[in-house]
């Protein structure tokens, strides 16, 4: 059962994570792309293109069950990964302050999804990482940084992302022992369906930012540190924690 050049997407519905399975398709990776939608023609046309090395399956990484019955489904296909790139996440209100009226049911379904999500994933499926490549890609976000927050607003979001980043520290504390590794990646301001719909406002396309999240990969996905590597995948810089 084992495959060679494997992975996991999660969020491959749209926007980064369908531009990812795409490019790595493209690569010759057997892909397992999760996702929340449960029609989507794009990956359909993507499944007629490629056959057996895309498995799109649905996948809400919001829900213990839904990933507990994803994990069983890539298992039943392979018993190795070369890496699993967490994506999926939602943004949750950017707009109030202390001063307003909070959320905070939107705060905790931000958190349960962009924070938790990983980790049920990795939990899930961290049999077939550690029996592959050992590499755990988090999509992280500059806003996940305490050392240069700056916002006023984005409790959701910028917790969420900063809660991810403790999250992966604790995985590789257990799995860089065996070799395992966590990656946490910024992609840069992007062109997303994060707010719900298409926001076209970001520097990059999601294909642009694919690129870059692959090439460092690729480049610093090796590497074993003590802590997780937290870069800005366009420009390789390191984020303060």
């Amino acid at each position: 059962m084992n495959m060679t050049k494997t992975v996991c997407v999660t969020g491959a519905d749209r926007g980064i994570g369908f531009a990812l399975a795409k490019r790595l398709l493209e690569e010759e990776y057997t892909v397992f792309a999760g996702g929340i939608r449960e029609t989507n023609e794009a990956m359909d046309v993507l499944k007629e293109v490629h056959g057996d090395r895309l498995h799109p399956f649905h996948l809400d990484v919001g829900s213990d069950e839904s990933v507990r019955s994803a994990a069983e489904f890539v298992r039943s296909k392979t018993d190795a990964l070369d890496f699993i790139i967490n994506n999926a996440a939602i943004l949750g209100d950017t707009t109030k302050t202390i001063e307003d009226e909070l959320n905070f049911d939107d705060m905790i379904a931000c958190y349960n999804v962009t924070a938790v999500g990983a980790i049920r994933v990795a939990n899930a499926l961290i049999g077939p990482v550690m029996n592959g490549g050992k590499l755990i890609v988090n999509i992280s976000s500059e806003a996940g940084s305490i050392g240069q927050s700056y916002r006023e607003a984005w409790f959701a979001y910028c917790m969420a992302k900063a809660a991810l980043n403790m999250g992966s520290t604790i995985i590789q504390n257990r799995i860089r022992k065996q070799g395992g590794r966590v990656l946490l990646l910024h992609p840069g301001w992007v062109k997303t369906f994060l707010r719900g719909e298409w926001d076209d406002r970001g520097t990059y396309t999601p294909e642009e930012a694919a690129a870059y999240i692959l090439k460092t990969i690729r480049e610093r996905g090796g590497e074993l540190h003590d802590q997780p590597l937290y870069l800005e995948a366009d420009t390789g810089r390191a984020l303060p924690w």
